[in-house]
């Protein structure tokens, strides 16, 4: 009997794996965030969830953790464009656009886009801005409410103004918004439906920087074809097509939603309106905490870490997906006091809603800008308006990687 094995060397089977959970997570309220969040911060702030795609990844759940993702090179965007790597939803995105890069390419693009999407050409759009929101206004008071503000006022106000800034004909408005919202879908739609989306978007752009070569204005996209066509500064076809892309559907998407929840959040807080309806300084110290508290999406995009990394006690293999959780993050108590709480006194506001690092949001002036100016005038323009249903029964959209509120039924 020599082939049989001391007993004490014999490996009994060990449990199988445990299923991670699966994203997203269930939300009690239009508003209210997932409690898995709170127990993984309190608990075990990095660990694995199963992605809507069916892929697994990490899920940074702390700020700590979930700004490390979003900023060390150790964790990279180019990766995700792989062949095979992990996915978020039903079809993979494999261009080449600035939020697909890592440096050096993203440093080139970026430096590029930045000499022309600057500071002063968003304070050059303020008024165009208040223009848009006061004739959206003045359509609304022709109206016999109840009025549904999702259509007529959340998703109208951005697509106008990013159309504006990239010189997007008005006729083509409604076409480009529906390729972005399939472009964005995780479980919304099928991978076919998905890939229509991304060929669509991408053909509608073919078509528009010829028209911006041949008949330049003095819009943004014409800038970014002048400057990419340059010796000096050249971008290659596919990454302008990409920015422009990347430009459109970030521009407007993710805006369009944070109004809402914030519109949302004012109506149903005892002091809401009255402090958007105040001064420039408690309006904007407001918006920043409606940024912080119901951003556009619970978590930020995909990483795939470049190395065994240790992160916040859980160690992280090379070659695996993670997801920053900045939903989560942004209530963590360690930077936030009282995180729950809609405070726009707080001293501090480091949120991470429009991320950290290289790819913060290029666009987070316009799309501070846009709330402000959106939010103030609403509530200013019509100081008795209020919700005809409850706040627990107002829709969130599911099925997309931004999301929010899709509804908004009001009177005043």
């Amino acid at each position: 009997m020599t082939d049989m094995l001391p007993v004490d060397t014999v490996t009994a089977p060990g449990p199988e794996p445990e299923e991670p959970p699966a994203l997203p997570f269930h939300r009690p309220g239009p508003l209210e965030p997932a409690p898995e969040y709170a127990r993984m911060r309190a608990g075990c702030p990095v660990a694995p969830v199963r992605l809507p795609s069916g892929d697994r990844a990490y899920l940074a759940a702390s700020y700590e953790a979930a700004r490390t993702v979003l900023s060390d090179p150790r964790f990279s965007r180019a990766a995700t464009t792989r062949p095979g790597a992990p996915r978020v939803g039903p079809a993979p995105q494999t261009f080449p656009s600035l939020l697909n890069m890592d440096p050096p390419e993203h440093t080139r693009v970026r430096r590029i886009i930045s000499r022309e999407f600057t500071a002063r050409r968003v304070e050059a759009l303020r008024p165009l801005i208040q223009q848009h929101t006061d004739a959206l206004l003045d359509r609304l008071d022709t109206r016999n409410p109840p009025v549904d503000l999702v259509p007529e006022f959340t998703l109208r106000l951005p697509v106008l103004v990013i159309c504006d800034l990239l010189g997007v004909p008005s006729s083509d408005q409604d076409r480009f918004a529906a390729f972005s919202s399939g472009w964005l879908s995780t479980g919304a739609g099928s991978a076919a439906e998905m890939l229509a989306a991304q060929a669509g978007l991408r053909g509608y752009l073919v078509e528009l920087v010829a028209a911006k070569r041949e008949r330049p204005g003095d819009d943004l996209l014409s800038a970014l074809v002048a400057v990419g066509d340059a010796e000096d500064g050249r971008l290659s076809e596919e990454e302008l097509l990409f920015l422009g892309v990347s430009l459109l559907v970030n521009g407007h998407e993710t805006t369009a939603k944070q109004i809402a929840n914030g519109l949302l959040a004012l109506l149903t807080h005892p002091r809401g309106k009255d402090w958007a309806a105040q001064g420039p300084e408690v309006l904007n110290r407001t918006v920043e905490e409606l940024l912080r508290l119901y951003p556009p999406g619970d978590e930020g995009l995909l990483r795939i870490a470049l190395e065994d990394v240790e992160l916040d006690g859980t160690r992280i293999p090379a070659g695996s997906a993670v997801l920053p959780g900045i939903g989560s993050a942004n209530r963590d108590g360690c930077p936030f006091p009282s995180p729950e709480q809609l405070d726009p006194e707080r001293p501090a506001n480091p949120h991470l809603t429009f991320g950290h690092g290289a790819h913060y949001c290029l666009g987070g002036s316009l799309a501070r800008a846009e709330l402000q100016i959106a939010l103030g005038s609403l509530l200013r323009r019509f100081p008795g308006l209020r919700l005809t249903v409850p706040p627990a029964e107002i829709p969130r959209a599911a099925g997309l990687l931004v999301h929010g509120v899709s509804a908004l039924p009001v009177t005043w």
